[in-house]
Parts: C-alpha cells; structure tokens; sequence
C-alpha cells in the first residue's frame, strides 16, 4: 500500500481532531496500520474512545480526495513527505504537533546542519540595516546554514529576500495550499526557495493557517531570531512556539522609545530571549564557530586509526566522510542500523574524539584515521 495516500486520507478524514490523528500515526506506526485497524482499533489502543473507533471505520471519501491530490503533486513536481521518509525535518518531527503530511517544492535540504529563522514585524529602514548585516557578517562567520521563512510581510519576507544573493540556502513555509499562494507574494523569491506546507493545494489561509505555519518555522529551527517585534506579530509567535520547543531564541533590542522594538525588549527582559547585536554574538551563543570546526578536522596527528573502528564504527565513519554533518535519522537509514545501536556507536565516537553532535540531532565527524577516505562500506 502506499504510504502516502493513506497518510493524505487520514489528514482529510473528518470527526478527528490533528491531535488524536497524530497519536494515532505515532501509536501505530504508519497511516497504512491505522486503515488495516480501521475496523477494531479499540481492540489495539486500550480506551479508544467510541467516537473516534467509528470516525475511522468510512474512507472513502477521504481516499479519493487524497487520489486526486496526489495526481496534482506528481504534476507539479511537488512531493509529499510524512515522517518516516529520510526527508522529513526531523527536528519538527520530534515536536509534539508535528504535521503528519507536509508538501514540499524544490530540492532544499530540510535536514540541514544548521537551520535558523529569522521573524519579526514590520520592518523599518533600522530592521533592515540589521537584517543585511547580520547575513553579511554570517556568511563570513557560519557560511553553512539553511533559513526558514514564514513569508510573512516585513521582516520574514524581506529577510528571505536576501538569501540568494549571499548564496544562502531558504525555504518558505506557506500558510495555503500550493494552488492558493498568495497572489501578492514574490513571483522571483517564490522561483529561488524551497517551498513547503502542511495544506492540500486547494486549501486557503486562515488564521489556524497562520498558526500552523509558524509552528513549522519554529519547529525546523535551530534557532529563531526576532528583529522588531511590537508584540503581536507572527515572528514573536514563532519565538514564542520555539522557545516552548527548547529550541534557542534571540532578539535584537531597539531605540528604548520605539513601538517597533517592543516585542523585542520584552522577550528580552522576561528572559524567553537572547540579546544580540551581532552575527558574532549569535555564533558564539550557539557554539557554531567554523574556525574550531576547521581546526579540528585538520587534526591528523592523534587521529584513530581506521582499522581500529569496529566494522559498524567504520560504516558510521565511512558515511560521514562521504557527506558530514548527517542528522540521526539519515545515519539510520543508510547505515542500516537500529536507533538503539547507532545511538550508542555515536556516543562512543564521541568520547573517542571522533564524531561531534550538533544541535537538530545532527552528527559530525571531526577526525577519521588517516585511510577513512579509501575504505568502502
């Protein structure tokens, strides 16, 4: 059966709410387990209640709406992704509402080392002098980092806007379906990013949309960056969401006086916020300095032999001189390996000085042996 229809069908049944839905999919494993069950899924899951057993019983028409979207995303190119695919985000899978199905447009990495949003409100000639610099001095800094983007007008937008041109990976969540984007948004940005939602294509926006879309943005990211806040805007309600994550939070301050720094200042003061002024005081808060990156890797004096790795710790090797910076679930799938055992591989390269956790559950290798590159797994 394929997986992603009966993921899409499940998202289209009614009588359920997103949150029991996701309960389901992660009690059972997969949306095909939950249609098998579908007719004695009291029997599985000890007090289901009686509502919910019956609102899984009809199909039908959910299947269809799901047939037919699917046919509309292998004509668009757009490919559907749900969290047991290598290409789901894992960080926002490890959330507690993650979507059970996002859409996703271009070839961006969404399991990149190091991902960061940056949000606010509407952005005066201050908030975007901060914005440039800031990506000019990163790129100099951190040049590997993909942004995420609600595409929100002001600070969002005009922030995802610059990431071409410094040669930024980006992508934008939408708060529509794929045929409702919103008219007024920028045919050229939109050409130059990945795109992803959770919303069939002919969905249009709401304020749930809203809602929903920066707990995407939230939940992707490393950390989230609020540059002019009033208080009320999408950017702090994404930092807000993120910081209920445990992911990081930063924020610009602003002229004392200014109703544009207020959100801000306050998430500053009640300490939900790291104050920064700079690329510099953002790299060194989040321990992503490449300079120690470089130092490290170059290291080959007291590197391990390669022959000295146990056969499942030369796959891991082997893996990550072929493409660092890996997040868990990858090194699962192409090292073929239970969570259970990598998880305990990787914490014994790490005490040998090999490997080095990232933030995301992302792995990298920082010294190999000096024949890593010529074995083969």
């Amino acid at each position: 059966m394929d997986e992603h229809l009966y993921a899409i069908a499940l998202t289209c049944l009614p009588g359920i709410s997103i949150q029991q839905k996701l309960e389901l999919y992660r009690g059972l494993g997969s949306a095909v387990n939950i249609y098998e069950h579908r007719f004695d899924i009291g029997a599985i899951l000890d007090g289901c209640p009686k509502r919910l057993a019956k609102a899984l019983k009809d199909w039908g028409t959910s299947l269809k709406q799901a047939e037919t979207e699917l046919s509309y995303l292998e004509k668009m190119h757009i490919r559907c992704l749900t969290p047991s695919d290598t290409g789901y985000p894992q960080r926002l899978s490890e959330c507690a509402d993650a979507p059970i199905v996002l859409y996703h447009k271009g070839n961006t990495d969404l399991n990149h080392p190091r991902v960061v949003s940056i949000g606010g409100g509407k952005c005066s000639n201050y908030g975007r002098d901060i914005i440039g610099t800031f990506i000019g001095e990163l790129k100099e800094l951190c040049p590997d980092v993909l942004f995420v983007s609600g595409l929100a007008e002001g600070a969002e937008r005009y922030a995802c806007r610059q990431m071409p041109g410094y040669g930024y990976p980006a992508v934008g969540v939408l708060s529509s379906g794929f045929e409702r984007v919103n008219k007024k948004m920028d045919e050229e940005l939109l050409s130059c990013i990945g795109l992803i939602t959770e919303l069939m294509s002919q969905a249009d926006e709401s304020t749930s949309a809203f809602v929903g879309r920066n707990r995407i943005v939230a939940g992707m990211s490393d950390a989230c960056i609020v540059v002019e806040s009033k208080g009320r805007d999408g950017g702090l309600i994404a930092a807000k969401i993120a910081r209920s994550y445990g992911r990081d939070v930063f924020a610009f301050p602003g002229p004392v006086s200014s109703p544009g720094s207020m959100g801000c200042h306050a998430l500053i003061r009640d300490n939900m916020a790291g104050l920064i002024t700079s690329a510099s005081d953002f790299v060194r808060a989040m321990n992503w300095q490449e300079d120690s990156h470089r130092q490290q890797d170059t290291c080959t004096a007291d590197a391990v032999p390669f022959s000295e790795f146990t056969h499942e710790e030369q796959v891991i090797v082997s893996l990550l001189r072929e493409t660092n910076d890996l997040p868990l679930n990858v090194l699962t799938v192409k090292g073929n390996m239970s969570s259970v055992l990598l998880s305990g591989l990787l914490q014994g390269l790490e005490e040998k000085g090999v490997v080095k956790p990232l933030a995301g559950g992302t792995y990298h290798l920082l010294k190999a042996g000096d024949n890593c590159g010529s074995s083969s797994v």
